[in-house]
């Protein structure tokens, strides 16, 4: 939680709940960039508003020039496509749209589970650079909302705020010399927690399946190989340097083990399965709940 007297600056965007805290209220102005920065984001990225910039993909064959944080986000997740073998991918909308996570928020399914078409096969992305060979459904919610945190961090550092905490909902980034003590939430019972980490200069952020669920068994984490929700795993935390690569990697825990992650990246991590058992790295120093 943030420090005693600090002050908040709360909102929505990107279809969840910030939180900013700082120790001094921002200015207005800052106020206004930091809420701008959120909606460019989602003006960018969102497959539920007609008037982004992946939307038109959505409906036919062709290309589009993205900003300049899209070349991060494509490292990522070429990254972890490929260490995934596939089950991490940003062509998971359409799969997500097909079990009724719509942009009317039906949660309706259409039919049976149906994986995407391949990355290779149908998406060409370098930089900011994008080229759809077909009408393609992106989303890149496994990362994104990681990496607007950052995005909103680094605003924060360049007009002079050295501690902040900026908390999206739970995918959350650290500056200063005051660590915060953060509760990890129960999977099962939002109004429990399992443990507690403390955050220090780094970024923590979390993926559950609960946080989305509908109908009989479906939630929003699907493995892009089968386009069916993932049920061995109901909740991940990542501690790493940026929130973008943490939000990735709590994603990427739900479809594979943690050892080839660690071989090329550097984090630490807290896994639950849905039998109950806690696996945890070396370096997630948290403190668990008996």
């Amino acid at each position: 939680m943030p420090h005693p007297g600090w002050s908040s600056f709360n909102f929505e965007g990107i279809g969840t709940r910030w939180e900013i805290s700082t120790p001094a209220q921002l200015a207005p102005a800052l106020s206004k960039e930091l809420l701008d920065t959120v909606e460019a984001y989602d003006r960018t990225w969102s497959r539920f508003r007609a008037d982004s910039l992946v939307y038109g993909l959505s409906h036919s064959p062709g290309s589009i020039t993205l900003p300049g944080h899209a070349a991060a986000l494509q490292e990522l997740y070429s990254a972890l496509y490929r260490l995934s073998q596939g089950a991490m991918t940003p062509l998971i909308g359409s799969s997500l749209e097909r079990l009724g996570y719509d942009a009317a928020y039906s949660l309706s399914p259409l039919g049976m589970p149906q994986a995407p078409a391949r990355w290779e096969d149908v998406l060409e992305w370098t930089g900011t650079a994008m080229t759809g060979k077909e009408p393609l459904v992106l989303d890149i919610g496994a990362a994104g909302k990681g990496q607007l945190v950052d995005l909103l961090g680094g605003i924060l550092h360049e007009a002079g705020h050295s501690d902040f905490l900026v908390d999206g909902s739970g995918d959350m980034l650290h500056s200063g010399s005051n660590p915060v003590t953060v509760a990890l939430e129960h999977p099962y019972n939002p109004k429990q927690a399992i443990g507690t980490v403390e955050l220090d200069n780094a970024a923590l952020c979390a993926s559950a399946s609960n946080r989305r669920a509908w109908d009989d068994g479906l939630h929003h984490v699907l493995d892009g190989t089968t386009g069916k929700p993932i049920h061995t795993t109901v909740a991940t935390w990542t501690m790493a340097a940026s929130a973008l690569v943490a939000d990735g990697l709590a994603t990427a825990l739900f479809m594979m083990e943690p050892a080839p992650l660690e071989e090329e990246f550097d984090f630490s991590w807290l896994r639950v399965s849905s039998a109950g058992a806690a696996t945890f790295s070396a370096g997630f120093e948290g403190r668990l709940f008996t």
